[in-house]
């Protein structure tokens, strides 16, 4: 017996209408959180599973590196990077017309992610990951959330707007249950995915992130991810190293991230399969890994021992450059997961470095090395999403040390200034194209019509014989002459149809001149200080293609014309703007896969 399909079991519910009301979507927020927790406990098993068959013990990425042969750090990440690879071709070669990208559902489209496809794609993340691959567990996590989202939400018979929603509630659930963060969680897609910070959105966000906490806690799985004790407060003058740290990391950021593109480029340039570039990319990461193991996987052992141990600045710096070296081949080859978490160990090894280069010129500051440590991940990833009010929540829920909160706001938005000041560039190009669009909107809205003002060329003086006006109607193709006095005063206008008029009933039209039928309120002029919207709604009342500008003087001076034409085109390039930004979010998302 064929089993049903999400739509049918959609249309048996379509009698149920409360089902999709708003009060409802907090229910259905929190089952998609219990369902990302379960979902990340899924992932995580599979994960201990394959290294215990690998490593014959269920540690961590590293400690099975570590226990490998020479050649096994050689060639396992090669071997996880083809099998990686020949999954996600087969993603690819499936097809479909729903999202396979949870970002691309809730920015752009419709909410509805493929199961297939996604499912591929975190098999894929996951044997990249095991592999030693440098890369994140977080991202299959966080979209296998939002792929449970998407079900729940079709067989809940959810309209598009809340369907949308439910699948961001899906991946806030992932980021709480992959870090045990459920206020960043909520906040990361509040910032990065949506845009958007109303508590009508935000609300089912925080139940579905809360939930998923609540879900990892009733299992034993939750644990503070970085604990640390006797974490002294830093206030005062001790604030001004976490200034510097804070520049620094703006400045560090965003070459990380062009230097992943710039990877991710090159591999595309040599034009191999998927399975070959990933195989590729996994033996380059593997030839690290005989000398280095501690680059492999996400990090999260390495920065867990930089806050418990005491690292040599050299040992700080090599696993510094080789982990952005080891991200660069992973994340360029093609491979799927997220770079959330590579970006922390980042932050953690150039805060820990720059701690100590601070301890070394002012040893009398009085301030802990770890706190430049966690400082260090907070600002690196806050300027490389594009959200620092995330990254301050996350760290300091990841720790929950209230110590950190004063010098990680300091250099979390320092950072996120200085990134965007030198470079556009972020970790999810949603954030660049809802930026762009932010800019352009704005300099619509303060846009003056002075910007649109045009010379006006139908001029005539009030002393102008009415049979120069009449020469003048039939050079330009014009209903109206505009008429100023000899001190360029705006008097009015002369119409087409009256000079017309007067011809017909009156034979001495000789001796008239403009002023003896000019119309003082025939039109209604516009002001150079008018937005573009008020000046819309005068063109509204208007069925001609100009009006004239004036001055708001006693004495109104003539300054130009505005065109209809250029009005329409300012509003034109608003909606252009916005539908290049979603195409450029889905060519950005379908170059990424």
């Amino acid at each position: 017996m064929k089993p049903p399909s999400i739509d049918s079991l959609g249309k048996r519910l379509k009698d149920y209408a409360w089902l999709s009301d708003l009060p409802a979507m907090l229910f259905w927020a929190a089952l998609v959180g219990v369902l990302a927790a379960l979902s990340t406990l899924g992932f995580y098993q599979c994960m201990h599973f394959i290294l215990s068959l690998v490593g014959g013990d269920s540690g961590s990425v590293v400690q099975t590196m570590q226990g490998l042969p020479w050649y096994g750090r050689l060639l396992l990440p090669a071997a996880g990077g083809v099998v990686a690879g020949c999954l996600l071709h087969w993603a690819e070669k499936r097809g479909s017309h729903t999202s396979s990208d949870y970002m691309e559902a809730v920015a752009i489209g419709n909410g509805r992610l493929s199961i297939g496809q996604g499912l591929l794609r975190s098999v894929s993340s996951l044997f990249t990951v095991v592999s030693g691959g440098s890369i994140g567990r977080e991202g299959a996590m966080v979209h296998l959330g939002a792929m449970g989202a998407s079900i729940v939400g079709r067989v809940a018979r959810l309209d598009t707007t809340r369907l949308r929603l439910l699948v961001a509630c899906g991946a806030a659930a992932g980021v709480s249950a992959a870090y045990g963060a459920p206020i960043a969680g909520a906040l990361f897609v509040a910032e990065i995915v949506l845009g958007a910070m109303a508590i009508q959105s935000v609300g089912p966000l925080l139940i579905s992130a809360a939930f998923a906490n609540l879900t990892m806690r009733a299992t034993g799985h939750y644990h503070i991810v970085y604990p640390i004790e006797g974490l002294a407060q830093a206030d005062g003058v001790q604030i001004l190293p976490f200034v510097v740290l804070g520049l620094l990391s703006g400045l560090l950021a965003p070459q990380f991230l062009r230097f992943l593109g710039l990877a991710r480029g090159m591999f595309q340039d040599t034009g191999f399969s998927l399975p070959v570039r990933l195989g590729v990319g996994g033996l380059l990461v593997g030839l690290l890994l005989i000398s280095f193991p501690y680059v492999a996987g996400n990090g999260f052992s390495v920065v867990t021992s930089m806050l418990h141990h005491s690292w040599t600045w050299q040992a700080l710096l090599t696993i510094l450059l080789l982990k952005v070296l080891a991200t660069a081949f992973t994340v360029g080859s093609g491979a799927v997961g997220g770079v959330f978490t590579p970006a922390l160990l980042v932050g953690a090894a150039f805060g820990a470095l720059f701690g100590k280069l601070a301890l070394f010129v002012w040893p009398d500051v009085g301030v802990s090395l770890y706190l430049f440590t966690l400082v260090g991940m907070g600002a690196v990833l806050g300027a490389a999403t594009g959200a620092p009010l995330m990254a301050i929540v996350m760290i300091f829920e990841m720790t929950v040390s209230y110590q950190l909160v004063l010098p990680l706001m300091v250099a979390c938005v320092l950072a996120y200034f200085v990134s965007r000041a030198v470079a556009q560039v972020a970790m999810y190009d949603v954030t660049l194209t809802r930026e762009r669009d932010l800019v352009l909107r704005r300099g619509l809205r303060h846009l003056r019509l002075s910007e649109l003002v045009r010379p006006a060329e139908t001029v005539v003086s009030t002393g102008t014989p009415v049979k120069e006006a009449l020469q003048m109607f039939m050079e330009y193709p014009v209903k109206y002459l505009y008429v100023v006095d000899e001190d360029n005063v705006y008097q009015g206008v002369v119409a087409q149809r009256d000079l017309t008029s007067l011809l017909m009933t009156q034979t001495d039209v000789q001796s008239r001149v403009a002023g003896d039928v000019v119309r003082f309120d025939f039109l209604k002029p516009l002001h150079p200080d008018m937005g573009l919207d008020e000046a819309q709604a005068v063109f509204v009342q208007f069925q001609g293609e100009r009006l004239p500008v004036v001055s708001r003087d006693e004495q109104p001076k003539l300054l130009g014309v505005v065109y209809k034409s250029a009005l329409l085109e300012k509003y034109s390039a608003l909606k252009r703007s916005l539908d290049a930004s979603a195409e450029v979010l889905a060519e950005a998302t379908h170059r990424r896969r």
